[in-house]
Formats: structure tokens, sequence, C-alpha cells
């Protein structure tokens, strides 16, 4: 846990009590806070209380009182409308914060030389978030790892000289983080996304922009013009930036050339290295991925070998795009977190013969959007409420059956690409559905797959079933 020290014997209103929220309201504790929290959810207010929480409604304190306002990032702060607590907070002129703000205020108290990467992104941002955590723990470092990748910022150990963070931020996080300085600040993309908590594309850049306005080094990817502009202008401001690319050349910079990624400088291009034959960093995406990993890694310092190193070792995020069984040619890959068809793109691209488990609870579009992927499934096999609208778009552009069950759909889908004399293939999970018509997540869902695959006969298991690590 990190201590709030910084707001020690001062008051602090707190709202949301989910997990970041707790951890908030204990690191404030810790660090001497008096702290009044409440939640929406008498559940969440009677659990805190039985902590010995102190809890209280916010529309009831006195607010002149307060030194500060923390609010769960998960709570409207603009759209579509303000929370009512932002509402009083801004009527007393109280500051709004999140927990990610009052880390970075516990670093510059007291380790503001501690190595320290942020990054954020529409797509992408979990994957290079995790493969930066691991080059910098295979390379020996006192590593962090947290933020909206799953770990509660303020549950880390707390900030030391030589301890590198690496927090993944959402552009909820960011907009209650006012004072956010990372070491290095990587955007690795814009496309239109949550805009029903920020009313426009243009508010949701100007919040991700924020993250990169602020770093020591900026490290932006520049394939979309909204990225593209905010490295122009975060350069003009006197930030150091480094611009990634998986699709152009950069005369300054990292940028993808198939599966080499190449460094620039001054117009010098020098290969630094080549995910060829890396299962978890496959696909253009994950090159722009490895791209920013490699930028921050060397903007703290980080030596170029135990870089190189640490690609060809990263065991992949779990559950997307994962590799975690071998049959002769065959790979059997977990992607439930795609739980919708966007989220299932990247790892249709990423190979070339596929035989391609979906279905779940459907989203509004379906899996229409990837048609341009279906010359690479061989076969697909549906689950759950979507089989019936899948098969409907799949019709005779696709051989498919009606599966059902996911461990049906691992036993068909094993056997038929067993039998295929292509070079090599693919069993997939990348449902393009919610799993709650059959799983109550899509961690559940990926597990199943997991075991299911693990029951193959003569399979070679590239993780461990129970954990869904190497």
């Amino acid at each position: 846990m990190i201590p709030v020290t910084t707001l020690k014997d001062r008051k602090v209103a707190l709202f949301g009590l989910g997990g970041s929220g707790f951890a908030t309201a204990r690191a404030l504790i810790s660090g001497g806070a008096e702290v009044t929290a409440w939640d929406d959810n008498p559940d969440s207010v009677a659990k805190a209380a039985a902590e010995g929480i102190r809890t209280e409604d916010l529309h009831s304190i006195d607010w002149s009182q307060q030194a500060l306002f923390v609010l769960s990032p998960g709570v409207p702060l603009t759209h579509p409308k303000p929370h009512w607590t932002v509402d009083l907070a801004r009527a007393a002129g109280v500051d709004i914060v999140g927990d990610v703000e009052l880390f970075v205020r516990e670093r510059r108290a007291h380790a503001p030389d501690c190595p320290f990467i942020a990054i954020t992104g529409t797509n992408g941002k979990s994957t290079t978030t995790a493969l930066i955590a691991h080059i910098l723990k295979s390379s020996g470092y006192d590593t962090q790892l947290g933020g909206n990748i799953g770990t509660a910022v303020l549950t880390l150990d707390p900030p030391k000289a030589e301890r590198y963070y690496v927090v993944e931020c959402s552009s909820y996080q960011i907009d209650l983080a006012p004072t956010l300085d990372p070491s290095a600040g990587i955007l690795l993309n814009l496309t239109p996304d949550h805009l029903d908590r920020h009313g426009t594309m243009q508010h949701y850049a100007d919040i991700k922009e924020r993250l990169v306005a602020g770093s020591d080094v900026a490290i932006v990817g520049v394939d979309d013009s909204h990225s593209a502009l905010i490295a122009d202008r975060v350069e003009r401001a006197g930030v150091k930036v480094v611009r990634i690319s998986r699709r152009n050349v950069l005369a300054d910079g990292i940028y993808a050339e198939g599966t080499k990624l190449i460094q620039a400088a001054g117009g010098a291009m020098l290969p630094f290295a080549d995910l060829d034959g890396i299962q978890t960093l496959r696909g253009s995406h994950n090159a722009q991925n490895a791209a920013a990993a490699v930028a921050a890694c060397l903007a703290v310092g980080v030596f170029a070998d135990d870089i190189r190193t640490g690609l060809a070792s990263f065991p992949g995020l779990k559950h997307r795009m994962q590799p975690v069984g071998q049959r002769g040619r065959v790979v059997f890959v977990n992607d439930s977190k795609a739980t919708n068809a966007d989220a299932a793109a990247p790892a249709l691209s990423s190979y070339d013969r596929i035989y391609w488990i979906a279905g779940g609870l459907p989203k509004t579009g379906g899996i229409t959007t990837l048609a341009p992927y279906f010359p690479r499934i061989a076969k697909a096999y549906l689950i759950g409420e979507a089989a019936a609208e899948f098969a409907a778009t799949l019709g005779e552009a696709v051989p498919y059956e009606i599966s059902g069950t996911l461990e049906r759909a691992v036993a068909h889908a094993a056997a038929d690409a067993e039998r295929d004399e292509s070079a090599a293939s693919a069993v997939m999970l990348s449902p393009a559905c919610a799993s709650f018509d059959q799983y109550k997540n899509f961690e559940v869902r990926g597990e199943a797959f997991v075991g299911h695959v693990a029951a193959l006969d003569g399979i070679a298991m590239l993780i461990g079933p129970a954990t869904g690590e190497k």
C-alpha cells in the first residue's frame, strides 16, 4: 500500500466504494487523512463501515472543511451530466481528483526521480503496459504494475529510488489526475470511444493529451490524425517527443517494417528488433505496442539488449491473443477478452488459417465488420445466444457449425485443425461477444477454454491451466 501522507490531518471526502475506492480510502486513512466516504450502493457503504471507514451521506457534510474530493473513475465527472457529488464539490471550490493523482503527489513528495511510465490509448494499452512491466522485471528492476490494468495504483509498494512504476491510465483516470507527470508517457492511438462520458471526440482527445503533455518524454503513435496533431502540439510546447508508427517510415522515432522494429534518428535507420516468431506479439497492432514499449524502456535507461530479451520472452496478456497450447502444427489461442467485433479484429488479422470459436451474448452490429477477415477462417464454431445471428452473417462465405457450447467447439475445432494439411493453423477463441449468457465474465470464459484445451490428447500446454501464466 502507498499511504497518502500528503493529506495527513486533513479532511477528505471520497465517493465510490468499489475496488479502487476501497483501496484509496485505506491509503488515505493509513497516511493520516480524515476520510468521509460514501457510495450510491448501500451495500458498499455498509461494507466500508464494517471495515472501520467513516461513512456519511456527502449531502450532509460541511464541504467548506474538505481539503480535497476523491472521486472513483467510474463516476461521471462531466458527461452525460456531472454526478451530484461533483456539483457539491465544485460549488464549494473543492478540487476533484482520483487515485492516480494521489499516487503522483506521493511520488513527487517521496521519490520524484523514481521512473514512472504511464500508458494510455484507445486500443492496446493493457498489452503495452504488461509488455513494459515484463521487460523491466526480466531486466532485474524493482517493478510495480498497476492502474487500469486491474491493480489499484495505491495498493502498490510506496515510491522509492530505483523503483519503477508502470501504470495503465484510462481516460477517466487522466481526467481526475491534473498534475500527471510521468517520466515517459505513452499515447498509443485514438479512435472514438467512451463518448457517452466525454461528450465529443475532441474532448476525449484533449483528456488523453494531458498524459503526454505532462511527461518528461512523450511517446506518441502517429498513425491517426488526432494523435499526430497531439505529437506536434506537445513538441512545440517543449516536450521531448518520440513518434511511433506501425504503418509509416519515420525520419525520427521507432516504426514497424513488417515484423522488424526500426529505430530512426536524423534520417538514419537502424534495425532494433525482429518480432518474427514471437507468438505473443503477432500482428501490426502488436508491432505498435512493442515499438511503444521499446521507446519507453529506452527513455528510462534500460539497455537495448535487455529490451530485446524481454520482447522475446513476453508471455502475453492473459485472455488477449494468448497462445495457451500447441499440438503439432496447431496453436490454441485464448482471445476471450475480445467481447465485440472491433476487439476480435486484431486476432483474426494475425493468423492466416483460423478455426474460429465465436459467439456468446451479441453486441450491436454483430460481426458484419469482420467480413474482410472471413477468407482467413477455415471454419467457425458458433456458441451461445449469438450462434444463429452469426451463422446468418457468415452465410456461404465461411463454413460453420452451431456448436452450442465451448467444450464442444474446442473438441470439434481441434479435430478439424488436426486434419488440416496446411503448414500451420490456429484454433482461436475470439468470441466477438460478451460472456454473460454462459459465463460470469470473459476471464471465466477464457479459463474454461484453457481447461478444455488442456484436456485434449497430445497437447503441449504453453501455460499452466490453473493460473493462465507461464
